[in-house]
């Protein structure tokens, strides 16, 4: 029996779900336990691209239990369509299980969403898919879980009474229309009949698995600096993304965990405002962008991106207990020279080199630059971790001597067969 737990070390878009991908192929059960539609995985296999917003990547290998654990909330026609589309392209769906107490996402979730960010003065970069409202209204008690929705009874008291609170913000406060009941009620009363015989107890399901020896693949959402807690707050997402959330979202003691891995991309991107010490700007950053594809799953917006920082990777090793690192888009570097990497932050004059709480230090840090010799060669149509350019195994070995991170995987393409080895991961 092996657990392994698959997180991002960055703001997320790192490759989450390549990695899952390829590691689900020994697994027998694959959790995603935080997050919702919020997050998307691209995933190549062979001429195929399959883009995945709730249903764990694991799906992808066929046999595989794919849970959508309890910390996660669920947008069930997102959901539905997700599974659709799937089908079409001939991957069987019958393995999901949905979290009886899973969240749900409702229609006053994405209203909300939007007509909040509209407010702020100073936006945060919402994906506006319901997401936090949802999250709000589970820790305010009165949010709808999917074990809930399916009982005819208790979902028609439950959103009449959610409905009651969400019409007065409407009116009184946006100045807009309330939503209708009725309407809400019939439409998600379809979702739940088409969705009921895939809720269940996954918390149990997952401990029965962990029982009988079972390889278990949990499948974290976004990155370490867009936790809630622990993240760039408040431009974080709104849920804990770290390792420890795999307790709580999958319903796991903390003894199960035995691996964690972080996924590092060789540079840096974020998606939204915030702070983004290492972001570079013109003509560089587009070349980036563009040979990195960098352009939101689920949005579609264009990614900020920079020079690797290793302060965030310092704070997401420590903050998720890495085990392993692999790191992604390597051949994105090729023929970039020098290369930097952030090793600290200059402030008033001090160097900082672990990431600070206050808002007001980050706007006034400057990164503190390592250059290192780059490549020139196309990594990319290399067989071999061993044949890659001298100076593509230097910048590896420099993260993981900057960080602590022991590398055991390199992924140069999208492909299943452009990720290298350097040591096995095992369950």
């Amino acid at each position: 029996m092996g657990t392994i737990v698959v997180v991002g070390a960055q703001w997320g878009d790192e490759g989450k779900g390549k990695v899952t991908d390829i590691l689900a192929e020994k697994a027998d059960m694959v959790v995603r336990f935080q997050g919702g539609n919020n997050a998307g995985h691209t995933i190549v296999i062979g001429e195929e691209t399959y883009k995945l917003h709730l249903i764990p990547s694991g799906i992808l290998n066929s046999g595989k239990v794919c849970v959508l654990g309890g910390g996660m909330v669920v947008d069930p026609k997102v959901l539905l369509e997700e599974m659709k589309g799937l089908e079409d392209r001939g991957i069987d769906t019958s393995s999901i299980v949905i979290s009886d107490r899973a969240h749900v996402i409702m229609p006053y979730h994405r209203r909300l969403d939007g007509l909040e960010e509209e407010k702020r003065t100073k936006k945060i970069g919402t994906t506006r898919r319901g997401i936090g409202p949802c999250y709000f209204d589970k820790v305010s008690r009165i949010g709808i879980r999917m074990g809930e929705i399916i009982r005819e009874r208790e979902f028609s008291q439950k959103l009449e009474n959610a409905l009651q609170v969400k019409n007065e913000l409407f009116e009184k406060v946006y100045g807009v229309k309330a939503m209708e009941f009725k309407e809400i009620f019939h439409e998600y009363r379809e979702y739940a009949n088409l969705l009921q015989e895939k809720v269940a107890d996954a918390s149990l399901l997952i401990n029965q698995a962990v029982q009988e020896n079972k390889d278990i693949l949990f499948e974290g959402a976004q990155g370490a600096m867009l936790d809630i807690d622990y993240g760039t707050y408040p431009y974080v997402t709104s849920s804990n993304t770290l390792s420890g959330t795999v307790c709580l979202g999958a319903g796991l003691g903390p003894t199960r965990i035995e691996k964690v891995v972080g996924i590092i991309k060789a540079y840096t991107t974020r998606v939204g405002e915030g702070p983004f010490p290492t972001e570079l700007h013109g003509e560089q950053a587009h070349a980036i962008r563009e040979a990195g594809g960098e352009y939101g799953t689920t949005t579609g917006r264009p990614r900020r991106t920079g020079w690797l920082d290793t302060v965030v990777l310092r704070q997401a090793h420590r903050l998720n207990g890495l085990t392993h690192g692999v790191i992604t888009k390597l051949d994105v570097l090729s023929g970039i020279s020098p290369l930097k990497i952030c090793t600290g932050y200059r402030v008033e004059g001090q160097l900082i080199e672990e990431w600070p709480v206050s808002q007001e230090v980050l706007d006034q840090a400057e990164p503190v630059y390592e250059e290192m010799e780059g490549w020139s060669q196309d990594v990319s149509k290399i067989d071999s971790y061993e044949d890659f350019p001298p100076q593509a195994r230097d910048y590896v070995n420099r993260i993981s001597e900057l960080t602590g991170i022991e590398i055991s995987l390199v992924s140069v393409g999208p492909r299943r067969d452009q990720t290298k080895i350097i040591k096995n991961i095992d369950f």
